[in-house]
C-alpha cells in the first residue's frame, strides 16, 4: 500500500533516509533529525511531501519530494529528493508503485514532470530509472552552493555549529 506519510512516519522516514545516506556513501552529511523534518512535512504550509510504501504495518520504503517550477512551461513539477526501498524489499514492484504514485500525483495536479538526481555509479538505479522511460538529462551538471562559500556570499557571518 502506498500511503501519505503521517506524523507516526517519521521516526522511520529519519531512518530510512540515514540508511539512502550510508548506501550513497555520505553517512556523515545527514543532520536532519525527526523535529526538522515533522516541522517540514506537517506545517500550515508544508515545503516538503512523503509517501510511504507499507506491507503489513511496515514502513518498506519512501519518496520525499517537494514542488518546483519550470518558467519554460510556466508549470510546476515535483523534485524527488529522497527515494528509498529496504533492500530486502527491492524487485518486488515497490519502487514502481511508488514513483506511480508520484506520476499520479503529479497527473492530477497538472504538473508537467519529475525530476531527480542520481549518483553515476548506482546502475541497479539507472536501470530502474530507464524501466520507467525517463532520461537522463546528460546536457546538465548539477551545482550546489552551501557551508562557507554561501555564507560567504551572502555576505555573512558563519553560522554557530
Amino acid at each position: 500500500m502506498i500511503r501519505r506519510a503521517d506524523r507516526a512516519d517519521v521516526d522511520v522516514l529519519v531512518g530510512l533516509i540515514r540508511d539512502l545516506a550510508d548506501f550513497e556513501r555520505s553517512p556523515d552529511s545527514v543532520k536532519i533529525d525527526t523535529g526538522l523534518l515533522a516541522s517540514a512535512l506537517f506545517a500550515e504550509s508544508p515545503t516538503v511531501f512523503a509517501h510511504v510504501a507499507e506491507e503489513d504495518g511496515e514502513v518498506l520504503g519512501m519518496v520525499i519530494w517537494f514542488l518546483n517550477y519550470s518558467t519554460w512551461t510556466g508549470h510546476n513539477g515535483i523534485y524527488l529528493e529522497d527515494f528509498y526501498v529496504r533492500p530486502e524489499a527491492r524487485g518486488r514492484g515497490i519502487g514502481r508503485a511508488l514513483f506511480s504514485e508520484l506520476a499520479a500525483i503529479a497527473h492530477r495536479s497538472g504538473y508537467q514532470r519529475i525530476d531527480w538526481s542520481v549518483l553515476n555509479w548506482n546502475e541497479t538505479a539507472l536501470r530502474f530509472y530507464r524501466s520507467l522511460g525517463s532520461v537522463p538529462m546528460d546536457e546538465w551538471t548539477g551545482y550546489r552552493l552551501s557551508g562557507l562559500p554561501l555564507t560567504a556570499l551572502a555576505g555573512r557571518e558563519p553560522l554557530a555549529p
